[in-house]
C-alpha cells in the first residue's frame, strides 16, 4: 500500500504515515493530499484533523468536503517540540503555524526577541534551520541530526499536546465497522431550531459526539456546513437511524457519510 501525506520527511504528518504504510510519498498542502486520493494516485492519505492545543485544522475539514473520499482509520500521536538550529545566535524561528502556536508561551518567555515565519511544515523549518545559522526550526528532536544541536527539548505550551490524523481512502473503502463515524451535513437552510434538529437526532439515541464544527460552505455569506464525530459505528441501528434522519433534515442539501473507523495510538 502507498500513502500520501505532508513533507518533506520528516514532519509529524510522516511520523503518522508510518503507521498505515510503508512506502509513503508527500504533498506540500492537506488539499493537495485528498485530491491525489480522490483521483486514485495513491491507496491512502494522511492528514492533521485536529490539534489538542490549536484545535480543528480548517484545510482538512474543507478538503474532506470538497473531495469523494472516505475515512478508514484515525491515528493519535503525541507532539514533542525542540528548538533545533546550529547553534544560539539564531534570529527567526521558522515552522508551520500551528507548531508556532503550540509553543507560543515559551518562546515568547525565552526568545521574546526573535521573529517568527510560518512554513508549509515543521520539517520545512527544520531544513530552513538546515541551511541558514540565523533560523532555528520547530520539530521533532530526532530530526536534528548531526548538523543541528537542541536548544531545547519539550518546548510545547502543554505536555498534553497531541494530534489527531485521519487517513483518507477513495470512496469505495468506505467501511460501516468502527467504533467511530465522521459526516459532513450540508441542510441548505438557516432556520430557527436547524441545528438543534441536527443534535436531537443523535441525543435522542444516547450517542455523543466527540466533534462538531461548522465551516462556511462557500455559497453565501452566512451558510454553513457541519462536520461530527461520533462514538458509534454505522453498523449500530442506532447510528444507521440516526443518519437516516440527519439525511430527512438536510432534504434540502446533502449528507456525506466518510465512514466508521478505529483509532490507533502511535506513542513514538
Amino acid at each position: 500500500m502507498n500513502a500520501v501525506t505532508l513533507g518533506p520527511a520528516g514532519t509529524y504528518s510522516h511520523r503518522a504515515a508510518r503507521a498505515v504504510a510503508a512506502e509513503v510519498s508527500f504533498r506540500e498542502s492537506v488539499t493537495a493530499i485528498v485530491d491525489a486520493v480522490a483521483d486514485g494516485e495513491f491507496e491512502r492519505g494522511v492528514v492533521p484533523i485536529e490539534n489538542s492545543i490549536e484545535g480543528s485544522v480548517t484545510e482538512s475539514l474543507d478538503a474532506l468536503a470538497d473531495y469523494d473520499v472516505s475515512v478508514t482509520r484515525e491515528v493519535v500521536t503525541p507532539i514533542r517540540h525542540a528548538l533545533l538550529a546550529q547553534d544560539d545566535a539564531f534570529e527567526v524561528v521558522a515552522s508551520h503555524s500551528q507548531a508556532l502556536a503550540q509553543c507560543r508561551n515559551w518562546l515568547e518567555a525565552n526568545y521574546p526577541d526573535a521573529g517568527l515565519e510560518a512554513v508549509a511544515s515543521t520539517a520545512r523549518g527544520v531544513e530552513r534551520a538546515r541551511e541558514d545559522a540565523r533560523v532555528a526550526g520547530i520539530g521533532h528532536p530526532d530530526n536534528a541530526g548531526d548538523d543541528l544541536s537542541i536548544l531545547a527539548a519539550d518546548i510545547q505550551d502543554r505536555t498534553s499536546n497531541a494530534t489527531r490524523f485521519l487517513v483518507v481512502a477513495p470512496e469505495s473503502a468506505r467501511s460501516d465497522a468502527g467504533g467511530k463515524t465522521t459526516l459532513i451535513v450540508y441542510p441548505n437552510a438557516n432556520y430557527p431550531g436547524l441545528l438543534l434538529e441536527l443534535l436531537e437526532a443523535f441525543a435522542d439515541r444516547n450517542l455523543n459526539l466527540s466533534r462538531i464544527e461548522s465551516r462556511p460552505s462557500g455559497e453565501r455569506l452566512g451558510d454553513y456546513l457541519f462536520h461530527f464525530d461520533v462514538d458509534a459505528g454505522l453498523y449500530e441501528d442506532h447510528m444507521a437511524k440516526a443518519v437516516e434522519d440527519i439525511e430527512a433534515i438536510a432534504d434540502k442539501g446533502w449528507v456525506k457519510v466518510l465512514g466508521s473507523y478505529d483509532t490507533e495510538h502511535v506513542l513514538e
